[in-house]
């Protein structure tokens, strides 16, 4: 059996949660509950659980304050949130799981699923790290996890020149000249980037602003990137890109 803790402000959603877990996670008992930054924090500290069922916003700080509070993270956490916000595209970009208030029993045997599996701590302490870091300026995303067949990277956002789609494959061009190739569409992080200053030129590809050189406009018209890539631009983004160009 696995031992959990449920952290809520909400009286009815916790008991509510709790009820939900017993149904549809037999294997997990819930050996106590908390209602704040302050509390949970210490029920974590006596309980010593395997699995905690954060919420994310309470009256006195976030779930992400609570954590700071912990010295070792030898738990998992399944983040619990009733706003699609910022926060959220702070999980994706961290690979960090969490679950949609109300619950939904099917995300919830999911989550507690991955939340069984043996992960390295390394890989933990790694996308723990990479959280704190987007949530330590409002509102803008400062790093993103990429994961490959052979290691997982933390990389800072601004540190991407451009991305590049081949099916259900994205490479992403680094600063440093650096290539990583991940198994994840391009869409995925056209969600992610373009609010950090991203622009999709082309359904292929992905770029950040701050690498553009110059247009071309020879040949259909083509973005010349600061490493000398050059890059399509679709007549359908053509407008949308003019008026980007108008704002630099």
């Amino acid at each position: 059996m696995l031992r959990a803790v449920i952290i809520d402000d909400i009286d009815t959603i916790r008991k509510k949660n709790s009820e939900l877990i017993k149904i549809h996670c037999p294997n997990i008992v819930i050996t106590a509950e908390a209602n704040s930054v302050e509390t949970g924090a210490a029920i974590i500290k006596q309980y010593l659980p395997d699995i905690v069922f954060l919420d994310v916003e309470m009256p006195d700080g976030t779930g992400f304050d609570l954590l700071k509070k912990i010295d070792t993270i030898n738990f998992k956490v399944i983040f619990i949130t009733g706003f699609e916000d910022f926060a959220i595209r702070a999980f994706r970009a961290s690979a960090i799981d969490y679950l949609l208030k109300p619950l939904n029993p099917i995300d919830l045997v999911e989550a507690v699923k991955k939340a069984e599996k043996s992960i390295d701590k390394d890989v933990f302490d790694l996308k723990y790290s990479t959280l704190f870091s987007n949530l330590e300026r409002s509102k803008k995303l400062q790093k993103i996890i990429l994961k490959t067949s052979e290691k997982i990277f933390s990389i800072n956002i601004q540190d991407i020149i451009r991305c590049e789609s081949e099916k259900n494959y994205t490479t992403f061009y680094l600063l440093n000249g650096v290539k990583i190739l991940v198994s994840t569409t391009l869409k995925e992080y056209e969600t992610l980037l373009c609010e950090t200053g991203f622009f999709r030129p082309h359904q292929s590809h992905l770029i950040n602003l701050a690498y553009f050189d110059y247009y071309l406009k020879s040949d259909g018209g083509a973005i010349i990137m600061k490493d000398k890539s050059s890059i399509p631009l679709s007549v359908r983004k053509k407008e949308e890109f003019l008026v980007l160009l108008d704002n630099l």
